[in-house]
């Protein structure tokens, strides 16, 4: 009979427990990269009153006899199914398609995090807003090169930074040059170059038609070389240098009555300040600078573990790695393992209120039912009590 009793108790604990568990779901149902939880029960030690036999001669065997004494807590498991997604519109919102955690240092320490609710600080530092963490990622070179085999750090939108200028080396002319132009007829484009430190100048080309459908090609008073043609293409000058600058014509041609000619491209440019910013599907940010130039500037890291399960849940929508979590993948999104990143959008949680509502009655009922355990088996200890009245 107090066996009874100890059930009913255990039964009371282990239903208050999905209780809490289930409100803790609810209660987060707008958490942004929130997982839901759900218990899982056992029952506890069996008593035994009888061992089991086994057949022998006439008699058959005899199975054994047992009371359990309970229920209890086996476990409370993370759902890690992904969330649907919300679109923000704000660039700095990371979502990740797939597997994956976004790392964030907090306190000196790593955590991990679905929510992806990111912006820049005062001092530049990407922090996540819903852990306050900074948000850990490559940092690029100079050049723009992203070394994803070194460590990760803290990413610094580096906002007073200049894009160094770069020297002209050549230029790109497509366009047509009319092969039935007069003798003497000149066709003049202007290119600016810039040197080692930024500053620009012009060069002034001419092209002078010889009449023949063949233009003379020079920068002032320096010839630089010929452009003959046979039916509109191109057979000798495709290439030509001037001052240090090599210019590509191989994309002209030489057809009747079209004068196009002109700049595609040159690869010199000033010094420039950042202007902006972009977010990729792999979580390279990339500066835009005032003088064109588009370059890395960090990529955010993206973790996962052999065992998501195993994560220890710190607060803050923030994750902690536990003796269970198992190894740690740390790679750019869209690795093998690793899911991409959509910006503008934020993970909403997996919460089904439906199932919850549901678990909601189921735990209550369990409840009652294990409440009536009590006060049934205090009937009969009452009545027990009562015999010595009598």
């Amino acid at each position: 009979m107090l066996r009874s009793l100890y059930s009913g108790i255990s039964g009371l604990q282990a239903h208050q427990t999905m209780l809490d568990v289930t409100g803790n779901n609810i209660a987060n149902v707008n958490t942004v990269g929130f997982k839901s939880s759900a218990v899982e029960f056992e029952d506890t030690l069996s008593q035994l009153f009888s061992g089991a036999t086994a057949p022998n001669g006439g008699a058959g065997g005899t199975n054994p006899a047992q009371i359990g004494l309970g229920v209890k807590v086996a476990g409370i498991s993370t759902n890690f199914t992904e969330g649907s997604a919300e679109s923000t519109g704000k660039p700095t919102d990371q979502m990740i398609n797939g597997d994956g955690f976004f790392v964030v240092k907090v306190g000196g320490t790593n955590a991990y995090t679905r929510a992806g609710d990111f912006d820049f600080d005062s001092a530049g530092q990407l922090v996540s807003l819903s852990g306050g963490g900074l948000v850990q990622g490559w940092t690029a070179d100079a050049a723009g090169n992203i070394n994803t085999g070194g460590p990760i750090g803290s990413i610094v939108l580096p906002t007073t930074s200049v894009a160094p200028a770069a020297t002209t080396t050549k230029a790109v002319f497509s366009g047509n040059l009319p092969s039935n132009a007069a003798a003497g007829t000149v066709v003049s484009r202007d290119l600016d170059v810039y040197d080692a430190g930024g500053k620009k100048s012009t060069v002034s080309l001419t092209f002078t038609s010889d009449g023949a459908g063949n233009w003379a090609v020079a920068n002032g008073a320096n010839a630089l070389g010929t452009l003959t043609f046979a039916n509109g293409v191109l057979q000798s000058g495709a290439t030509l240098t001037t001052g240090g600058v090599t210019l590509d014509l191989s994309k002209l041609t030489g057809y009747s009555d079209l004068s196009t000619l002109a700049l595609d491209s040159q690869n010199g440019h000033g010094a420039g300040t950042l202007t902006g910013y972009s977010i990729g599907a792999d979580g390279t940010i990339t500066g835009s600078y005032s003088n064109g130039v588009m370059q890395a500037i960090a990529r955010i890291a993206i973790a996962n573990f052999t065992n998501p399960g195993g994560l220890e849940k710190a607060g803050g929508s923030l994750y902690t790695q536990s003796p269970n979590s198992g190894a740690m993948t740390l790679g750019s999104a869209g690795d093998p393992g690793l899911g991409s990143l959509s910006g503008g959008y934020l993970e909403a949680s997996n919460v089904d209120l439906s199932q919850e509502f549901t678990n909601l009655i189921v735990a209550q009922r369990g409840f009652q039912a294990n409440a009536r355990i009590i006060t049934t088996s205090d009937s009969v200890l009452q009545e027990l009590v009562d015999l010595k009245r009598q």
